[in-house]
């Protein structure tokens, strides 16, 4: 630290330390200005530029010290000089003063803070570069942060200090003038019944009201800073443009066309998506082929003798096809036109905030809902393209099982993929970077799993970083990294399965500058928005979450605020969103997992009921697996649940509804169950959360209590005593 910094620091430690030491808060407080008010106005009258200096002098150090006091002296100038000069005095102090605590925490901590946090705050600083003045202006605006804290944070900032001055200058006056404003109505009261005064209602009530005013300024500022270079059109052929037939693009088209507004749906590719084509059914139709040869191979657990199937693997593939076919009417374009929706097949392009390009035309429209989806990630590996590998969008086209089929990725999608094969009869290598599969849920889940695959004969390589592919005389080599020294792997097709990436590019986004995420996704704020207020995306384009139930979830929202924004706009909600691995055993889950809470310091108590006690799985020789309710200490409302076992995705539907509706483990034990399903498990796990937060010292009292009916009159009823609150959490 320098010389200059080191004195700096030691006067301003200094002058803080004297203002409390000598205790001049009191000085700073209405109590004592009332009481110094005649005084004040006298000075004032005699003396008035000496006045407006001081008070000016004063409100400089007392904001450049970021000492309490600045909105007292903001209303004590509109008492001592009223609204015109009031304004003139405390707009110019306040800007100054704000500048000073500004440069003070610039030149003590900036290098500081940004050396230490620097690679953290690369995307902030690239931010306020960019559009320092404005998110200045906006702070400044919406006081929602005392101010004293913007300037101490901005300071720590790149944005240049004639900005930061001018921008504070333009930016209080707003909020300059209702509390100088305020003060001036202060000086009329003559009694307490003057506080009912007109005038100083509706000062107060401007206090209240201009945030709310000056939030919806700032957005409709912002909504036309972006849109500027594009002239809005007076007349619109549609009311709704949705690019991508996808879950997130039929849902918004259904509920546009549902509430008759006009709607445009363009599919460059099939109808339905992702999920219908290559995502979720057909996975689903192979685990179920899958699943029937090994319920073949465990005949002996069933009481029969041997059971033999003979297949073909191409066969198996067909069938996959065949449901696919059997359910693309869902998501037809006969279906969509039926309902009332425009279907295109055609690429679009974006052009403006209010116009879609396709297939040589233009369309022009009130909203556009972007849901383009994404595509399986791939790797920089070194020879990777050498391999001719498979992903899960194609995957579907092969027809040959694969001898030794190497599967990189340990999350859903490799998961479910490398059982299927391996029951299928390939063998199967899977490598996994990092020490366990299915890293966001529990380790006990990650673990049930992977000794499950093991058993099947998966030939399963964690903590096995991938360096290079080697294709070599029709040989097939991966080099990875395990402990430090590499291994080969020989395998004969390689299926990708590391992930997926946004399609974020190529139909106009980067012409309207539109903002993505470090991951590729469209930056889109509560309401499904994006810098564009009409222009919004959903799905997996938008993340967080890559889910088909989710995009459908979000279409909800950007079509109904798209549509109907003007009176009201709904935040999309997140609170309650499910999911599940189908593998064997299945994985779902809802709401927090422990190691979640542990990263965010939720306190959580735990309660778990193994599967393998549950009659119905005993019956079904599926008694393995394991439900796992996260609750808050010593209550019965549920954080989270995660269930491994048979149907866990359809189990988990008990605690969606439950954690939706707010309704606690109670009132799951005291729901009635068919017996026997394996849906009692949920019972089940409520009732030992109801064994655990048994009262033992009531009981103990009614023990004795029932031994006392039975004519034991020598037991004495003890007095019940409060029962501690005891729990295990982070």
């Amino acid at each position: 630290m320098t010389k200059n910094r080191i004195i700096l620091m030691i006067t301003l430690a200094a002058a803080i330390g004297a203002f409390f030491a000598l205790d001049l808060g009191p000085y700073l407080s209405l109590e004592y200005f009332n009481s110094e008010r005649a005084a004040i106005d006298d000075y004032r009258q005699t003396h008035p530029l000496a006045t407006a200096l001081g008070f000016f002098v004063l409100y400089v150090v007392v904001a450049g010290l970021s000492l309490p006091g600045a909105a007292l002296l903001t209303l004590a100038a509109g008492a001592i000089f009223g609204l015109a000069w009031g304004m003139l005095v405390v707009s110019f102090a306040s800007a100054m003063g704000a500048t000073l605590a500004f440069l003070v925490s610039r030149l003590l901590l900036q290098d500081l803070v940004q050396q230490r946090f620097g690679d953290n705050l690369k995307k902030a600083n690239r931010c306020i570069e960019k559009d320092g003045a404005f998110y200045l202006f906006t702070l400044r605006l919406v006081p929602v942060l005392p101010f004293f804290v913007i300037n101490l944070v901005m300071g720590l900032t790149p944005i240049r200090t004639w900005t930061f001055y001018w921008v504070s200058q333009v930016g209080m006056l707003a909020g300059t003038l209702v509390y100088v404003n305020a003060g001036t109505q202060l000086t009329s009261l003559e009694s307490l019944s003057g506080i009912l005064s007109p005038g100083l209602i509706f000062s107060f009530t401007l206090l209240g009201v201009f945030p709310l005013l000056a939030k919806k300024a700032v957005k409709v500022f912002k909504a036309r800073r972006v849109q500027h270079p594009y002239a809005k059109l007076k007349h619109f052929d549609r009311d709704l443009v949705v690019i991508g037939a996808g879950s997130g693009g039929l849902v918004s088209a259904y509920i546009g066309a549902t509430v008759k507004a006009k709607v445009s749906l363009i599919e460059k590719h099939r109808m339905g998506g992702d999920c219908l084509n290559t995502g979720c059914v057909p996975s689903k139709a192979l685990i179920r082929s899958a699943k029937f040869l090994s319920h073949a191979r465990r005949a002996q657990e069933f009481g029969f003798d041997a059971a033999n199937v003979d297949f073909d693997f191409a066969r198996v593939m067909e069938r996959v096809q065949r449901v696919i076919h059997k359910v693309e009417p869902h998501d037809s374009i006969e279906r969509y036109t039926a309902l009332g929706v425009d279907c295109i097949q055609g690429e679009a392009k974006i052009t403006s905030p209010y116009t879609v390009e396709v297939n040589g035309r233009t369309l022009t429209t009130r909203n556009i809902i972007v849901a383009t989806g994404g595509r399986p990630a791939v790797p920089p590996i070194s020879g990777i393209e050498d391999t001719a590998y498979w992903t899960s969008d194609s995957i579907w086209d092969l027809r040959t099982l694969p001898r030794r089929l190497l599967v990189l990725g340990g999350g859903p999608i490799g998961c479910e993929l490398v059982q299927c094969f391996a029951r299928f009869g390939s063998h199967v290598i899977q490598v996994q970077r990092g020490p366990r599969l299915l890293k966001n849920e529990d380790p006990e889940f990650s673990e049930m799993l992977m000794k499950r695959l093991v058993s099947e004969g998966i030939e399963l390589r964690v903590s096995h970083t991938p360096k290079a592919f080697r294709v070599q005389d029709g040989r097939k080599v991966l080099v990875a990294e395990h402990d430090g020294q590499d291994v080969e792997i020989e395998f004969d097709e390689l299926l990708v399965a590391a992930g997926r990436q946004a399609n974020s590019h190529g139909f106009g986004l980067e012409t309207l500058g539109v903002p993505l995420g470090e991951n590729g996704t469209i930056q889109v704020n509560e309401y499904m928005q994006t810098i564009y207020p009409n222009l919004y995306a959903v799905g997996d384009v938008a993340g967080p979450y890559q889910f088909t139930h989710t995009a459908a979830h979000q279409a909800w929202y950007a079509a109904v605020n798209g549509l109907f924004g003007s009176f009201k706009k709904f935040r999309v909600d997140y609170s309650v969103i499910p999911w599940a691995t189908f593998t064997d055993p299945e994985i779902a889950r809802v709401g927090l997992s422990e190691q979640d809470a542990q990263a965010k310091g939720i306190p959580y108590e735990v309660t778990t009921y193994p599967m393998d006690d549950l009659d119905r799985a005993i019956a079904d020789e599926e008694a393995h697996g394991l439900v796992k309710v996260l609750t808050v200490p010593g209550k019965d409302r549920i954080l989270g649940a995660t269930i491994a076992g048979e149907h866990a995705g359809d189990l988990i539907a008990e605690f969606v509804a439950a954690m939706r509706h707010g309704l606690g483990l109670n009132k799951i034990l005291s729901t009635i169950h068919i017996y026997p399903t394996l849906a009692e498990a949920n019972k089940y796990a409520a009732g030992q959360w109801k064994r655990d937060h048994a009262p033992t010292r009531v009981l103990a009292w009614l023990e004795h209590y029932h031994s006392w009916r039975r004519g034991n009159t020598r037991q004495r009823i003890p007095r019940p005593v409060a029962i501690p609150s005891q729990f295990h959490g982070s």
